[in-house]
């Protein structure tokens, strides 16, 4: 079979390619008496697996990558992204990290022939699932699915009982590096940091990288306006809507980006009786930004600039909404039932005669249902896996006062990230292990650009990305190389 056959192609290409082979890392044990990991990457969608594959090519083959969801169903493509085709134009590559046999055009003309790939005009979701299925068995990434990580904190602070069914939480006023009742969060005097999951297990690494998604330093948004609206009257994009139960509905989109679209769109087609989508700005966002930063010079090196300029490229990008292409717009405009309102920001919301109904500037909208489409919030406090060290996240806010015309009080919640993508500390000292946890997702974009948020980045952040782990993993063992390297005495030539 074709795609059989692609498999051992690219399996070829990879031992072809495996340059240097030596190993270099010498296996820790854990305080449980087990073999600690080099690397565990929580989050095994298109980001984890190019990380974990990447870190495999650098010979860091003692990792694991852990996803809360079944096999096939990590990240959103089968689940709460209701676009019908990426948007990314069909040649970017990604995963692959320049390895010709595991591109998506590679998988493509497999599955369905070279002539099909000539006429492709962008890549179904379904099928882009189905590639990186393909690239996890062909590049052998270890995945266990099915684990929920709750917490990431130093193995020698705690002990494993506490580290797996601890429930001390910190409070906001509580004084940082502390629990509550006074035990310091220090140092990791063993060197490794324990993940424990959700049902108690904890295991055990020298780094953790965070590939956990859009909401991996918070959580999705939801406006304030709707908090106290009836539960089964609102839902957020990532919810699983029942869009079939919607037919003959009249549904309220909040929110103008690409997103707030698939819904809108999604919606009409189960047979929504009108779609109102609400913009609050006075035009909708119709051109891409990321298509023009998407040149080597710009993903390569916006990580390299200073802040400044870090901080005016970035917050003019992310002060927009994600552009949508025509075919997106067609998608809802196709419809007779479909409302497009700029100009109409919600400002209060309420229950009246069995209907939601929406205060605007552009007047009263009443719908029997409401989706929020109104992106991610950075909230360290939401993420139960960042809470023994959100207190002493340094933000960019922290680090970075912009000139008047350029703050953006959003934006200055964003992580302020090492050059390695790695936390940095608020109060030096209090929580030197966050440097070993490194992230990689929307939340890094103010630090590094559009590197954990999108395909268009990922062969050139995946790299950096790996040789900050590389860096750090090698840093940390330089005595053990030294000592190595004086003790080496294999001749190579035996004179006679």
């Amino acid at each position: 079979m074709p795609l059989d056959a692609l498999l051992a192609r690219v399996r070829d290409e990879i031992a072809r390619t495996a340059h240097p082979r030596a190993p270099w890392l010498v296996p820790r044990t854990g305080p449980d008496g087990r073999p600690a990991h080099d690397v565990i990457v929580v989050g095994a969608g298109q980001s984890g697996l190019a990380i974990a594959f990447g870190l495999m090519r650098a010979q860091v083959t003692n990792i694991l990558v852990l996803d809360r969801a079944p096999a096939g169903r990590e990240g959103p493509w089968l689940t709460y992204a209701r676009m019908r085709t990426l948007r990314s134009p069909k040649d970017f590559t990604g995963p692959d990290l320049g390895l010709p046999a595991l591109t998506y055009q590679s998988w493509h003309e497999a599955r369905y022939g070279a002539q099909s790939w000539n006429t492709l005009d962008l890549i179904p979701r379904e099928d882009w699932a189905a590639y990186l299925a393909f690239v996890r068995e062909a590049t052998g990434v270890p995945v266990e699915n099915g684990v929920a990580v709750t917490r990431i904190a130093p193995s020698g602070g705690f002990s494993d009982e506490a580290d797996a069914g601890s429930s001390k939480t910190m409070r906001q006023d509580q004084k940082p590096g502390a629990w509550p009742d006074g035990n310091a969060i220090g140092p990791c005097s063993s060197g490794l940091l324990a993940v424990t999951a959700a049902d108690g297990t904890v295991r055990h690494a020298r780094k953790v990288v965070l590939a956990t998604g859009q909401e991996g330093a918070g959580r999705w948004a939801l406006p304030e306006a709707l908090t106290d609206l009836p539960a089964d009257r609102v839902a957020r994009t990532d919810d699983p809507i029942d869009f079939a139960a919607l037919a003959g509905r009249s549904v309220a989109v909040i929110g103008a980006g690409a997103s707030a679209f698939d819904n809108a769109a999604t919606a009409l087609e189960a047979g929504a009786a009108e779609v109102t989508l609400l913009c609050r700005r006075a035009e909708a966002q119709v051109v891409q930004l990321y298509r023009w930063l998407t040149f080597a010079g710009f993903l390569r090196h916006l990580g390299d600039l200073d802040d400044a300029w870090r901080w005016r490229f970035m917050s003019a990008v992310m002060g927009l909404r994600e552009g949508f292409p025509q075919a997106t717009w067609d998608r809802c405009a196709r419809h007779p039932n479909f409302r497009f309102l700029p100009g109409a920001p919600v400002t209060a919301a309420r229950m009246a005669d069995g209907a939601v109904v929406l205060e605007t500037p552009r007047g009263r909208i009443a719908a029997d249902r409401v989706i929020a489409a109104t992106g991610i919030a950075v909230d360290y406090a939401a993420r139960p896996e960042l809470l023994a060290f959100a207190h002493n996240i340094a933000t960019w806010g922290d680090r970075y006062a912009p000139p008047p015309e350029e703050r953006d009080p959003r934006l200055a919640a964003y992580p302020y990230l090492g050059d390695d993508y790695a936390f940095t500390e608020r109060e030096p000292g209090l929580t030197p292990w966050i440097r070993d946890i490194h992230l990689f997702g929307i939340a890094s974009t103010v630090s590094h650009g559009p590197s954990g948020s999108s395909i268009n980045a990922m062969t050139t952040a995946v790299p950096r990305l790996v040789s900050g782990l590389t860096r750090g993993l090698f840093v940390a063992d330089l005595d053990r190389h030294w000592a190595d390297f004086r003790a080496y005495d294999v001749k190579q030539a035996v004179l006679r």
